[in-house]
């Protein structure tokens, strides 16, 4: 390897090591940080940021990456590395180190006001924290070049290449096909999930969790669960992996799929190849790919058939009177009954996408300065009416019940109705290349699914773009077909449609 390459190696991975710190600090912030301790955190947030914007834009790395770009194969590792690390640094060139910090301060004031008002359903403690998030939104937007559409250039932060009018054309073929399936669900005898809501031990419930993702092949060696406001995976390096969950008294069985969830985005970050840490191809190819893996485990694998066959018994037996006279397959139609509900994360799949459909219009209306963020409950509750039929009874439930806002993280909620879209495309695939997969489930054997999710997807990291990723694996972009397919036939058997 050339010595430029080396040099290149070694600020880009000091540039990673001062990304991973923060992580860590952000990650304390949600699991263990005592209230008063945002402003602080917001400012040693900044100072890390701040060090490593500096690092990554410093003229020297764009000579030295304009000097290797045509000094290696193309497909190599290292042309991978070279082209990641040069989208990013064009990109990042255009953002100020100042505001960085700026934007540190200002979202991790914004998560405390958030914490609070989620608490105390008041938006209005919110408010004026997400205007400032808002407003530094749009700023980021002003540093790039104009784009087909300012959203354009927060999406593509999260799945590269991708463009608002490509997702508005997937949701508007997805959307009528779901409304029409939520309809004639909704026509037919309604299954039963009263023993969900019932009083389970909390302790109990998380020590059946991570059972689950053990068996998955979530390696605690190198990875820990923790309890945090909202669930989330975050990553040190490929042997630090770490995920957090929660309780909800109302809905205490969401903790095992909220596990399921967090281990199916750790499983993929524990995959990479080791080669990668520290260079621009560590972490995944886009945020629907990583969204993939998490649906996967969490719906096609943690809410099928087969798989409950296999946990149900050890379930039962440690909550008898909760599921007495509940057989495994009632449990299992429980587990998918389709409802439209108020809260995103415990949202069954066929109503799911309508509400990220539902935050997309809201987060394009904001970057356009269409929709005021003191208008944002009462704009959020006609659209759950219009979506879903549904109205929230207070804030918490409505437009306070995610994080990702007060973080900053505009651009992000399309990934997850695409990484649903992704899970049902490589599904078809999985089961071309692997046979016998329900009888493996029903033994609690998920190794030969992981395996296959190593090989193909993990083990790439950044390597290739999301939809060339998705071509070489599939021989297709990312298309709806094969997640209605997926929803029809579930759903079609449960519901007898």
């Amino acid at each position: 390897m050339s010595e430029k390459m080396d040099q290149l190696k070694a600020i880009l991975g000091e540039v990673s090591d001062l990304g991973r710190a923060a992580a860590v600090l952000g990650w304390d912030q949600q699991v263990n940080m005592p209230p008063g301790g945002g402003e602080a955190r917001g400012r040693q947030l900044g100072t890390l940021g701040k060090i490593a914007q500096e690092k990554f834009i410093a003229d020297e790395v764009g000579q030295l990456l304009d000097d290797l770009k045509s000094e290696f194969e193309p497909g190599s590792d290292e042309a991978a590395m070279i082209r990641v690390a040069a989208r990013g640094y064009e990109k990042a060139k255009r953002v100020p180190p100042s505001f960085i910090v700026e934007q540190a301060v200002v979202t991790a004031k914004a998560f405390d006001a958030w914490v609070e008002a989620k608490a105390k359903s008041d938006f209005s403690i919110f408010q004026p924290h997400l205007e400032k998030v808002v407003e530094l939104v749009r700023k980021y937007v002003s540093f790039h070049p104009q784009a087909d559409h300012p959203y354009d250039t927060l999406l593509d932060d999260y799945e590269p290449g991708m463009k608002t009018a490509d997702v508005q054309a997937i949701f508007d073929e997805l959307r009528p096909q779901q409304v029409e399936l939520i309809k004639a669900i909704a026509a037919s005898k309604q299954v039963k999930d009263d023993f969900l809501h019932k009083k389970y031990n909390e302790k109990k419930v998380w020590n059946f969790s991570e059972t689950i993702i053990k068996r998955f092949g979530y390696d605690f060696n190198r990875g820990r669960q923790d309890k945090a406001p909202h669930p989330f995976e975050t990553t040190f390096s490929v042997n630090d992996v770490r995920i957090t969950n929660r309780f909800e008294t109302d809905n205490p069985l969401a903790t095992l799929f909220s596990a399921m969830h967090e281990s199916g985005h750790a499983m993929y970050e524990q995959g990479v190849n080791p080669a990668y840490e520290r260079t621009a191809l560590e972490s995944g190819a886009s945020l629907a790919i990583h969204e993939s893996q998490s649906r996967m485990w969490e719906n096609i694998v943690g809410r099928s058939l087969p798989f409950w066959e296999h946990f149900y018994p050890a379930l039962k037996e440690i909550f008898p009177s909760q599921l007495d006279g509940v057989g495994v397959r009632a449990f299992y139609k429980g587990i998918n009954k389709v409802e439209p509900s108020f809260i995103r994360v415990n949202a069954d799949e066929a109503t799911y996408n309508l509400h990220i459909m539902l935050r997309l219009e809201l987060e394009i209306a904001m970057v356009e300065g269409k929709v005021n963020v003191k208008d944002l409950p009462e704009i959020w509750n006609a659209k759950m009416q219009e979506y879903l039929g549904i109205v929230p009874p207070n804030d918490a439930k409505g437009v306070l019940q995610d994080v990702h806002w007060s973080g900053g993280s505009i651009g992000y909620f399309s990934t997850y109705a695409l990484g649903n879209l992704v899970s049902a495309q490589l599904w078809e695939k999985i089961e071309k290349d692997i046979k016998g997969l329900d009888e493996k489930f029903r033994k609690g054997d998920f190794s030969e699914l992981l395996g296959w999710l190593h090989k193909n997807i993990h083990q790439y990291g950044r390597k290739f773009e999301p939809q060339t990723l998705m071509l070489n694996v599939t021989g297709s972009k990312i298309t709806p077909a094969p997640y209605v397919r997926y929803l029809k036939k579930k759903y079609g058997e449960i519901y007898g449609l």
